[in-house]
């Protein structure tokens, strides 16, 4: 019996000073992994690498991602992402056929402009864009409306008056940069301008909440800069004019309801419904008529 037990404690010793192998076999194949990553990623497939880049690429829609091969340094200049535009609700018909009246209205009203190439007035899938070439509006390298721009902007304040739509305007510039101590660069003065513009509108009986401005700098051209006719054209303030309420009316919650007698033209933003002109009744109330 004491044989036994003296047998029995030397084999548990025996296993007890034999565990550090374990820990010991889990360390090498650590390091074992270890090294074999470093090794995978200090030897780059540069095709393999070129094909993540333009798959990363194409899944970021709207996003242009410049492929980088290994090795190369990263530019540390900044760079402009060319972002593709937002999709435009819908407009209804009857908003799509309002949107057409007042391009006509404004075209009739900046005939000679538009006739000269110095004002462009057209449809959009969100409304109305009246493009200004800026020699119109301003002195170049200013920010205050010229004397003789007056009468054009008071004739689309006198179309845009009556009506509920959004006016959104914009200020951009050509690539030629500018220095003073006014406009530190194209930003200042894009952004000045379509703030003047806000402030006449606002000035003519425009509601304030009806506008907005913004500042594009160089980085929205409609022509290539490298010609002098470009800038020229690039150089400009437009304006979108909206609908207030461009959502269809079967998504804006609410039913349409119908206007006064008494209101000129109403798109009632707040009720989702379409825009109704004065004397004009709804089906409903001429059915229950």
């Amino acid at each position: 019996m004491a044989r036994r037990t003296r047998r029995g404690g030397d084999e548990h010793e025996t296993a007890g000073h034999e565990r550090w192998l374990i820990s010991y076999a889990d360390f090498i194949t650590l390091l074992f992994a270890f090294f074999v990553v470093m090794y995978a990623v200090s030897s780059v497939n540069e095709g393999r690498y070129r094909v993540l880049s333009d798959s990363l690429s194409s899944a970021f829609s709207g996003v242009k991602v410049e492929a980088i091969s290994p090795g190369s340094m990263v530019p540390t200049t900044p760079h402009v992402l060319h972002r593709a535009p937002l999709a435009a609700p819908k407009m209804t018909g009857v908003q799509q056929a309002h949107m057409q009246d007042i391009a006509e209205r404004l075209s009739k009203a900046l005939a000679t402009l538009v006739k000269d190439g110095q004002v462009r007035v057209t449809n959009t899938v969100r409304g109305v864009a009246v493009e200004i070439n800026a020699s119109v509006l301003f002195a170049p390298a200013q920010c205050d409306l010229q004397p003789q721009s007056l009468p054009t902007l008071r004739s689309i304040a006198q179309v845009l008056a009556g009506l509920d739509d959004l006016v959104q305007v914009e200020g951009h510039t050509d690539n030629l940069p500018i220095a003073t101590s006014q406009f530190p660069s194209n930003w200042e003065l894009s952004s000045a301008r379509a703030g003047s513009v806000v402030r006449f509108f606002i000035d003519h009986d425009l509601s304030p909440a009806r506008l907005s401005a913004a500042g594009y700098s160089e980085y929205h051209p409609v022509a290539s800069n490298q010609t002098a006719e470009g800038r020229a054209r690039n150089r400009r303030v437009t304006l979108e004019i909206l609908p207030a309420d461009p959502r269809p009316p079967s998504e804006s919650g609410q039913s349409a309801q119908a206007t006064e007698p008494s209101a000129r033209l109403v798109t009632a933003a707040s009720s989702g419904a379409p825009p109704v002109a004065p004397g004009e009744l709804s089906s409903d109330r001429q059915m229950q008529q």
